[in-house]
């Protein structure tokens, strides 16, 4: 047997592992169309294990395929399969991938999806349907304070759907406004006070988020889940924690904080 269909074999059975025997053959046969032309889809649908429904994504030159592998097949998130968080937040769902896996793995969480592109709000809700009233999907984005913004694409990183940003201030080519909610209204419009999981993939946001206000709320967090984008992001996420305590883990494009917890009574009087 050659060694190019060795390697198909082997990444098949990773695959089969990752999201089941029918789940592989799905996505083998949309990922062989779209690489070799051969009727590509517009639309993708996979159906990994333990999912009543197939999740849907984009065909052709979307980056839903590349979110999925990354989540469902690079398993990136399975650093976080220890624990048994209730209430999560995803801030930056995208088509609702992520969201999807929490749902799946954790089966007594609640998520809330915020999502700003409302193509890709359109998909994420779709896919989230399936879970009923543990998943709310909110149309806007996290920002430091409640406010209006807009929503820019094409500006930053490849131009696809995964790397829609926005911005507070009225930019000329910017179509589509936006709004942005700060985290305790969030909380407030979720009805908790606490969360368990806090999913952050935000296309450079996390500098507003972590630039003012946040003292209010990070007490309130158990676990951040961030992909950050760029130095500049990363130290201004540490620098935000650094009266806590946490357990920092990296998988693959994320920075994962476990377990967070303020280190002194004084630490907290100090942080507020």
């Amino acid at each position: 047997m050659g060694q190019n269909k060795i390697s198909r074999l082997r990444t098949f059975s990773r695959n089969a592992s990752a999201i089941g025997i029918w789940g592989a053959l799905q996505w083998t046969v949309c990922r062989a169309r779209r690489r070799w032309g051969f009727f590509p889809p517009r639309n993708i649908k996979v159906r990994p294990r333990g999912f009543r429904r197939p999740l849907e994504m984009r065909g052709n030159d979307s980056s839903d395929a590349d979110v999925f592998d990354q989540i469902f097949l690079g398993e990136e998130y399975c650093r976080l399969l220890d624990g048994q968080p209730s209430v999560i937040f995803d801030l930056g769902a995208n088509i609702g991938l992520s969201s999807a896996w929490f749902l799946n793995r954790f089966p007594m969480a609640t998520v809330l999806a915020v999502e700003p592109d409302p193509g890709n709000f359109a998909l994420c809700r779709k896919n989230l349907a399936m879970f009923g009233t543990r998943a709310q999907v909110l149309l806007g984005a996290v920002w430091s304070k409640r406010t209006k913004l807009s929503l820019l694409r094409g500006s930053f990183g490849d131009g696809k759907e995964w790397a829609s940003q926005v911005v507070a201030r009225a930019v000329s080519d910017a179509r589509i406004e936006v709004d942005g909610w700060d985290i305790p209204s969030l909380l407030s419009h979720s009805g908790t006070n606490v969360i368990d999981l806090l999913k952050i993939d935000i296309e450079q946001g996390e500098l507003e988020l972590f630039s003012s206000g946040f003292e209010s709320w990070i007490p309130f967090v158990r676990t951040i889940c961030i992909e950050l984008h760029g130095r500049d992001c990363e130290e201004l996420f540490f620098r935000a924690l650094k009266n806590f305590d946490f357990t920092l883990i990296r998988s693959g494009e994320l920075t994962i904080c476990k377990n967070l917890r303020l280190r002194s009574p004084l630490a907290l009087a100090a942080h507020i």
